[in-house]
């Protein structure tokens, strides 16, 4: 899985947040740690040095170089710095070689960043160090180096570095880890929806036994679907139930008006009104056989005759179907088609009726000298079919709504005659199989209704 999907569960997005409030406690927790330890070790050199120039400053001046070389053999770490200095600086006795610069004689001890400099003339690091002022104007010196304590900092701040390091990297990788089980189980519901957005409302979203939030939610989605799913199926039944029961009167009504059209003479001024009566029962008879159509399709229930498909050979026949009715409206007619195409899994005869509805009306509401150019091309993902004419067009807002049943577009002509349901049954027929109906601007500001072939719902 790509690093960006895992960013997108909670666990992993927290885990960053957490991780950085433990390292600022962390980093607070061992500061106050390295601060007290360094104070205290701090405070025990100050009692060391004090006590030891307490106790040099009561020696007797005569055994005071050979007190202070004992101090000397007794440092086997090196960190001592002692020296006896005249009233002018200059030196006497000891290991350091001047008197520090800014050391002032008021027996407190000092921190001298800056180090002292010792008889061979190298430069200590940081010291701690106190100036006694002796008889005789001499002055007493002693300094110890801080390497300890900065060693003491040094370890604590590295033990934090590796402290972090430990915790943090491991949590990234522990919530990577628990990451994969909601992405596997959110790719299963996303799975379980592309047939519910095909239409498909008996499907349902998967629930595990742990019944956490992601079995909580899908628990309440499908409750939704259930009740959708009664609703449209009451709906549904409702529709269905109307045109079933009114196309039975229709029918007798049609008989009823053909007979009487047939008993009446020839010159009955009424076999006018009849005729048109007859027009009207036909138009609402084709609107219910229509609207039963688009129900049956939506049912989803006609796959069994689903087979591979050429449809270089569908085309065809559109084709001869509606070449003399292009050609009496003087409507260009062009079929561009590619050498070989793949075949489509799918039902040829919807599949003809689909391509028949678009292509009739393309034809229907494209006026005389125009064109209607069918295209074919092969994509790596499946077959493309654009039918192109130069009719009104269909206004880009209202390219998903006249789809809907009974919707005609406002471009259209009205003195064009149909009922609104062409597209509807080829979006009914196209959803089933699954493919992606596209509709886009045509050539002179006319429409192109596209079909792609594959499955594909992004």
């Amino acid at each position: 899985m790509k690093l960006a999907e895992h960013w997108r569960v909670s666990t992993v997005r927290l885990l960053p947040i957490y991780g950085a409030l433990f390292a600022i406690w962390g980093v607070v927790l061992v500061s106050f740690v390295q601060w007290d330890t360094q104070k205290y070790l701090s405070g025990v050199v100050d009692q060391i040095l004090q006590q030891r120039a307490h106790y040099l400053q009561g020696v007797d001046r005569s055994r005071l170089p050979e007190a202070m070389a004992a101090t000397g053999a007794v440092d086997l770490r090196g960190v001592m710095y002692y020296g006896l200095f005249d009233k002018d600086g200059h030196y006497i006795s000891g290991n350091m070689a001047s008197v520090p610069n800014g050391i002032t004689q008021d027996g407190i001890v000092h921190r001298l960043p800056e180090g002292v400099v010792n008889r061979d003339g190298r430069r200590s690091g940081r010291v701690m160090s106190v100036a006694l002022p002796l008889a005789g104007d001499e002055v007493l010196v002693l300094a110890r180096s801080t390497t300890v304590i900065d060693r003491v900092g040094t370890n604590i701040r590295g033990s934090l570095l590796w402290g972090l390091s430990l915790t943090v990297i491991p949590g990234l990788i522990g919530g990577l880890w628990l990451a994969r089980g909601p992405l596997r189980r959110v790719r299963a519901i996303e799975a379980a929806v592309q047939p519910i957005m095909l239409g498909n409302l008996r499907h349902r979203l998967p629930v595990s036994s742990r019944r956490d939030e992601l079995d909580l939610l899908a628990g309440i989605v499908n409750t939704m679907l259930d009740e959708i799913e009664r609703l449209m199926g009451e709906v549904k039944g409702v529709c269905d139930s109307i045109a079933h029961d009114l196309r039975t009167p229709l029918t007798r009504v049609r008989t009823q008006l053909h007979r009487l059209q047939r008993d009446a003479d020839s010159g009955d001024r009424h076999n006018e009104l009849v005729d048109l009566a007859i027009l009207d029962v036909d138009a609402l008879l084709d609107r219910f056989r229509a609207l039963l159509r688009i129900s049956e399709l939506e049912d989803m229930h006609r796959r069994a005759g689903f087979t591979e498909v050429d449809l270089l050979t569908t085309l065809h026949s559109v084709r001869e179907i509606y070449a003399p009715v292009a050609e009496d409206k003087q409507i260009g007619f062009h079929l561009v088609e590619p050498a070989s195409l793949p075949l489509v899994h799918g039902d040829p005869h919807l599949l003809l009726e689909a391509l028949s509805n678009i292509i009739d009306n393309a034809i229907k509401f494209t006026p005389r000298g125009g064109s209607v150019r069918i295209s074919v091309v092969g994509t790596p993902r499946g077959p493309r079919i654009d039918v192109i004419d130069t009719g009104p067009g269909i206004p880009a807002p209202e390219r998903g709504t006249v789809l809907q049943r009974f919707y005609r577009s406002s471009s259209s002509s009205r003195a064009v005659t149909g009922l609104g349901l062409g597209l509807s049954i080829v979006a009914a027929i196209i959803k089933l199989h699954g493919f992606k109906l596209e509709i886009s601007d045509g050539d002179a500001n006319g429409a192109c209704i596209s079909v792609l072939c594959w499955r594909d719902l992004e």
